[in-house]
């Protein structure tokens, strides 16, 4: 199983998956055009992806995907609700599969699993994304206002986790942000903290987890290094011992093998435990 994050943050979100035969993009926040650009850089075109899978309405998740999908005759997967507020980027000819969170479905060698998120979107949810042919397992969180039980339960046992970390409590309380858009970050529908990540990440660590990358970074309230060290120190204390990197805005991470991954890191990767 292999995966890049094309790119995080609120300019524009999307995550290639690839298991088995099968490559998906989780969200398409970028415009046809540099989501295209940015599949090349990780060694893909745009036939090479069956289905866009859309976790909620925000154009940052969205603005590309009505123009890939129509220009590439690629399948979008979204509930019925984010359709709805996607409307004005549909023209209607698009193929479009509705699911719904806690129901499964399956796009080729791959599983996708949906369940429901906190944030303040129509109708917003996470993913898992399981290979079928190898049982690995990635899960996708990256707009999420809290942890909920269920959210636990859904990313619980991942071999591979793409978790936000979108601002520092400082930074976000000092910022130029006008008091209602700082109350929102903040929020229970809003945003992870750096510190609520590494809490969260802490929860979700165990043997088999390979490795974590934090995404949805805010460009004016974190830094990619504090985020690492944050979420890093906190891994670190709890024995995780795993690859952790941080997603950027404006190019992809590196393709990522999830099973060279967990294999490389060992048996000693959660020593503590």
């Amino acid at each position: 199983m292999k995966l890049a994050v094309l790119g995080s943050g609120s300019s524009g979100n999307a995550i290639l998956v690839r298991g088995g035969r099968t490559t998906v993009l989780v969200d398409a926040g970028f415009s046809a055009r540099e989501l295209e650009r940015r599949l090349r850089m990780v060694g893909f075109e745009a036939h090479d992806v069956h289905a866009v899978v859309v976790t909620h309405d925000h154009g940052d998740h969205t603005r590309g995907v009505g123009v890939f999908a129509r220009r590439h005759g690629t399948p979008v997967y979204m509930t019925e609700r984010t359709r709805d507020a996607c409307n004005g980027l549909l023209r209607g000819d698009e193929i479009v599969h509705p699911y719904r969170a806690g129901f499964p479905f399956a796009i080729g060698d791959l599983r996708v699993e949906p369940f429901i998120t906190v944030h303040d979107a129509a109708d917003p949810v996470g993913v898992a994304v399981v290979d079928e042919t190898t049982g690995l397992r990635v899960g996708v969180a990256t707009d999420l206002g809290r942890p909920t039980a269920q959210i636990r339960h859904a990313l619980s046992g991942c071999d591979f986790l793409v978790l936000e970390a979108n601002h520092d409590e400082g930074m976000l309380h000092t910022s130029a942000y006008p008091a209602a858009v700082k109350q929102r970050i903040a929020s229970s529908h809003g945003h992870l903290s750096n510190g609520a990540a590494a809490s969260f990440a802490v929860e979700l660590a165990h043997p088999r987890l390979a490795g974590v990358v934090l995404a949805h970074l805010s460009g004016e309230c974190n830094r990619p290094s504090l985020a690492e060290r944050v979420v890093g120190e906190a891994l670190e204390r709890a024995g995780w011992k795993g690859y952790l990197a941080v997603a950027g805005q404006s190019e992809p991470t590196e393709l990522l093998d999830v099973e060279a991954l967990r294999i490389g890191n060992g048996p000693g990767q959660f020593t503590l435990l």
